[in-house]
Order: C-alpha cells, then structure tokens, then sequence
C-alpha cells in the first residue's frame, strides 16, 4: 500500500500575523528545520504546491525532486489576499462569517474551500489510481485538510490542527484510503518518519 504524506509547508509571515495567504515565502528557521528532516521521507515521488513556501520547503526537503501540481494550491482568498483575519472580520464581518460557515461560500473574487477539495480530491484519486511508489507533497492547511475531508468522507475537516512541518500520512489501498497518522511532528535526525506497518 503506497503511502502519500502530506507535509505542511514551513512556517510564514501571513501564518504568523494571522493574514490570509498571500504567497508568501517560507521562514529561513523554518527552512533550516525542513533542511534537518532531509533524508527522513520516502525516496519515491515528490510533490510541491506552487506557492513560494511549499516549493522552498520541498527543496529544502528534497533538494531538485519535487513537481509542481498546481491542485495543492491553497484556496485563492482574493480581494482578502494578505490582510489580517480581524481587518476582513471588521470591514466585512458578514462575509466573513458565511464564508467561515459555508465550504461553497468564497472570498470576494477568491475561490471556496468547496471549489478547492473538489480539486484536491481529484488529484489524490488520481494519484491513487496510478501509485506504485510512496510519495510526499508539501502545501498549506488548506489542502490538506481538504485531502482528510475527502478520504474521511467530511464536508468540511477545518477542525483539524496541522502545524508547520507537520506530517499527515495517508494510504492508497484498492478499496480506498486509509489515515495513518495527522499533525505528526518529528524532530530532526529521527532516522525515519515513515511508519512500516500493514
């Protein structure tokens, strides 16, 4: 059963202000973390979101292996790119609160978090159809939280916690997927990350 481990990209700016995205690149500590979990993932194939932050944090992983797959990328937040949670809360409270309470509802000019798992979840069946190698992809929460919706069969699965450089590991099998591990954080020099069992 190839595995599929979905890495959460080095933390940011945007992460750290509480910003919606904005394309930002990643932390150099949390580069220099990324770089000491190197040679801890599966040697099969690698993935990367197109945003600066996921393509540095799989280079710092896996230096020159990953291919971009423009389906991770995080859900587009439009005319909200880049500015604080509390601004868009004061100025346009309304929308913010059906767009938090409703996956279909998206930013102004943005994509919904509804759009976005649709594509997430074509792109994981995709890979599972043809997976005979493990594999790792680096992205926001975002999509990997629509990948936990999808394989856990949820609407939507914003409740779940995914730290910067965290691992959530997933499993191809015939009949489905399987959920190995989420939030995982491992420290630096652990000799694998990968778990072996059935």
């Amino acid at each position: 059963m190839p595995s599929l481990i979905l890495v959460r990209h080095a933390s940011t700016p945007a992460m750290r202000a509480a910003r919606f995205p904005a394309g930002e690149r990643a932390d150099p500590a949390g580069l220099a973390r990324a770089a000491g979990l190197a040679g801890t993932l599966p040697e099969g194939r690698w993935f990367t979101a197109p945003e600066p932050a996921a393509r540095e944090t799989a280079e710092a992983l896996a230096p020159g292996r990953a291919e971009v797959v423009p389906e991770l990328a995080v859900a587009d937040p439009g005319r909200w790119r880049g500015l604080p949670y509390a601004d868009v809360a004061l100025a346009e409270p309304d929308a913010l609160r059906r767009w938090r309470e409703d996956p279909a509802q998206a930013p102004p000019g943005g994509e919904s978090d509804a759009e976005m798992a649709r594509r997430v979840a074509a792109w994981l069946e995709k890979w599972r159809a043809t997976a005979a190698e493990p594999a790792v992809a680096c992205c926001d929460a975002g999509p990997i939280r629509a990948a936990l919706g999808h394989v856990l069969g949820l609407t939507g699965a914003g409740a779940f916690d995914l730290a910067p450089l965290s691992l959530t590991e997933l499993s191809a099998t015939p009949a489905g997927w399987r959920v190995r591990r989420v939030n995982h954080r491992p420290e630096p020099g652990a000799a694998s990350v990968v778990k072996r069992e059935a």
